[in-house]
């Protein structure tokens, strides 16, 4: 059984040293911990500190996320009804009045990501995502297919928005508005990520975003030029109109054998048109195009 136990210290908000997030060392035993060394932009990070999966008995515990349960680290219960593809859904709630938490949570070939957001409460929110994997950096051959790998799949981001509460505790009627907690919203997508191993660098794009409770299309998110660094982790900007609008952070992690998966998060503000005060914490875990369960994109007359 393999669990994936994933942390990050903590936020540099509480702390005079920043510079990143590390994760507790790791092994290579299967036991899920990343090696020492790999940060999570902070922003990317948010609230969470860690989380541990554990995809066999379908078991998510996460750390940090305020509000999310009594404990400081909070058990969450299975949801499936709320899951969105590619990705399975958790929540947390300590009670009728208690904040509410939405996470999400995949893993492929050892490498796992996870990101919540509470449904806001007396006019606040929190939020954040985590992502590791099991083993070393694994890099494809570069001197026989060029170093060029593409990955595709589906893309979940929690934004700052109440939802249709579907999954909310039921209150006495007559609760006054000002106290109940709310439902996070969900955008469903799609992403599709170029890794240049030769000479480490990558980008891409998240696209067909869609906040279902709303049935809106949003604009797409592109994942501007970042480099990828020597233990197979990256970090760069998201932007938007062609890279003239700066809009937040990403992060990520190749591992897989040949780098056969890429597991990340972002956090973008300000990115609906229209919208004031937006927020979204997002969620990508993937395969690489040529492996089995492919995302359909990859299927090209010249792969």
């Amino acid at each position: 059984m393999k669990r994936f136990m994933l942390g990050v210290a903590a936020l540099a908000v509480m702390s005079a040293c920043s510079g990143g997030n590390p994760f507790v060392a790791g092994d290579g035993d299967g036991d899920g911990t990343t090696p020492p060394g790999v940060t999570i932009p902070e922003a990317v990070a948010g609230d969470m500190e860690a989380f541990v999966y554990d995809p066999a008995s379908n078991t998510l515990t996460i750390s940090g996320v305020t509000l999310d349960d009594t404990p400081f680290t909070a058990v969450y219960d299975r949801r499936p009804a709320l899951d969105r593809p590619g990705y399975r859904a958790y929540s947390a709630q300590d009670g009728s009045l208690g904040r509410h938490t939405t996470a999400y949570v995949q893993e492929i070939d050892g490498v796992a990501g996870a990101v919540a957001m509470s449904g806001g409460q007396f006019g606040h929110h929190f939020g954040g995502a985590s992502y590791g994997r099991d083993g070393d950096f694994d890099p494809p051959d570069t001197t026989v297919a060029g170093g060029l790998v593409h990955y595709a799949g589906n893309y979940i981001g929690m934004l700052n928005v109440a939802g249709d509460g579907g999954d909310l505790l039921p209150v006495d009627p007559g609760t006054p508005p000002e106290v109940r907690p709310r439902q996070a919203t969900e955008v469903t997508g799609s992403i599709f990520i170029t890794a240049d191993f030769a000479d480490m660098s990558v980008d891409g794009v998240v696209y067909d975003r869609l906040a279902r409770d709303a049935g809106l299309a949003f604009e797409d998110l592109e994942i501007a030029p970042g480099e990828i660094a020597e233990d197979g982790s990256f970090s760069g900007d998201v932007t938007q109109d062609n890279g003239a609008s700066d809009r937040g952070d990403y992060g990520g992690i190749f591992g897989g054998r040949d780098a056969s998966a890429v597991a990340g998060a972002l956090f973008v503000e300000g990115h609906v048109t229209g919208v004031d005060n937006i927020e979204e914490h997002g969620l990508f875990v993937l395969g690489q195009c040529g492996t089995p369960g492919a995302d359909p994109v990859c299927t090209q007359p010249h792969p």
